[in-house]
């Protein structure tokens, strides 16, 4: 199992970052990092705020969101008269759930790909309503055809209210058909949220296009925004159910306004937005694509190999820059076990990655940013079976 070539760094992108040089940051897709000049777009906002309170908030702030909201919506293919900024995909979920009516006899359908913190927002929202939750088994490397098969069979008109899948899927790395799943869900009137977390700056996306009634994905991750930016796109025969998570004083202006406007939340990272998107396009985004989707390939052979590892799971997309490497069988089956492991690793090897429990089974997710090179994945791979050895012991 041959590592494939790594590619070129792209010139300049790593004095981008304030990252700490003394530990190998593989974790992008967790919480992303922010270039240093989105970072001082953001503190100047802050400044702003700070030297008179009152007219940033009262005078212009609400034509500044309207703003902003339409630069995203258009880099992403969306309706910016659909979409509301929000604090994140978990946020945006919620307000979905929200907003479908739920009775007893009813549920939402997810896949066990689902992102853990909306499967609990799920199945809060089903226990309040007395409905339930119920999950569609998608094996690992399935191709789209057969994805949308057990989707497909799995749903059940009049009683599936609501349908939630990811459109690149945060444990396991896998890219889904949305597009083609949504319309099956529709073939019975039955509404799809898309959990499009990761998609924002990784992946090309039209959100029109997919025609999900509910779509949701971070700018925080992959598209050099804050944290605490996303984007929730709604479908029109949607958009008047929308509820807000708090009442506020534009409430009676109805969705976006009434889910953007949350009295003193903090604005600075939507309004930075734009800046990231700038440092992205100003890389050249294909050439920032292409780059990391190549180094993750590279990190998940390099990787693979040294754990002698039989089978990397494909992402189902070529751009996508996150791939799993499987653990030694026992190795974090559990989500605490995960974390621990997780925590070990950085601790002993200054090397921040992710590692998830997924169908009992422990799975290393590396990341791959433009400040990552391909000499951390190879330090990586020489270090971590000795580690996993002596963690085992």
């Amino acid at each position: 199992m041959s590592a494939p070539e790594p590619p070129a760094p792209i010139p300049g992108a790593r004095l981008l970052f304030s990252l700490d040089p003394g530990v190998s940051y593989l974790n992008h897709g967790s919480f992303g990092a922010v270039p240093i000049g989105v970072q001082r777009a953001q503190q100047r906002l802050r400044d702003e705020i700070e030297s008179n309170p009152l007219r940033f908030f009262t005078q212009g702030l609400g034509d500044r969101i309207i703003h902003t909201r339409r630069h995203v919506a258009a880099f992403l293919g969306a309706d910016p008269e659909g979409s509301a900024l929000v604090a994140n995909a978990t946020t945006g979920a919620s307000i979905a759930l929200n907003s479908v009516r739920l009775e007893s006899a009813d549920e939402v359908l997810l896949t066990d790909h689902s992102y853990g913190a909306v499967a609990i927002a799920a199945r809060r929202r089903c226990r309040r309503a007395g409905a339930t939750v119920r999950t569609v088994t998608l094996p690992l490397g399935a191709t789209d055809a057969e994805v949308v098969s057990r989707i497909r069979a799995a749903l059940r008109p009049g009683r599936t209210k609501l349908l939630i899948v990811d459109q690149l899927s945060s444990a396991t790395a896998m890219t889904f058909p949305v597009r083609e799943i949504t319309a099956a869900a529709h073939e019975h009137d039955i509404p799809v949220l898309v959990d499009a977390a990761h998609v924002p700056g990784m992946l090309p996306v039209d959100v029109d296009a997919i025609r999900a009634d509910f779509w949701v994905g971070n700018l925080h991750k992959w598209a050099f925004a804050p944290r605490g930016t996303a984007l929730l796109a709604v479908a029109p025969p949607w958009r008047r159910k929308i509820e807000p998570p708090v009442v506020s004083w534009d409430q009676e202006e109805g969705y976006p306004q009434s889910v953007e406007h949350q009295g003193t939340v903090d604005h600075t990272p939507w309004l930075a937005a734009p800046t990231g998107l700038f440092t992205l396009r100003t890389l050249g985004w294909d050439e920032v694509r292409a780059h990391n989707a190549a180094l993750a390939a590279y990190g998940q052979r390099v990787v693979g190999a040294a754990l002698e590892a039989r089978e990397l799971p494909e992402p189902g997309d070529t751009e996508v820059s996150m791939r799993i490497v499987p653990l030694p069988a026992g190795l974090a089956t559990t989500p605490p076990e995960a974390q621990a492991l997780r925590q070990h690793i950085s601790d002993k090897l200054a090397v921040e990655t992710a590692v998830n429990a997924w169908g009992g089974r422990g799975l290393l997710r590396l990341s791959a940013q433009v400040y990552n090179r391909p000499d951390e994945y190879d330090r990586f791979a020489e270090r971590l079976p000795q580690l996993l050895h002596d963690y085992r012991r």
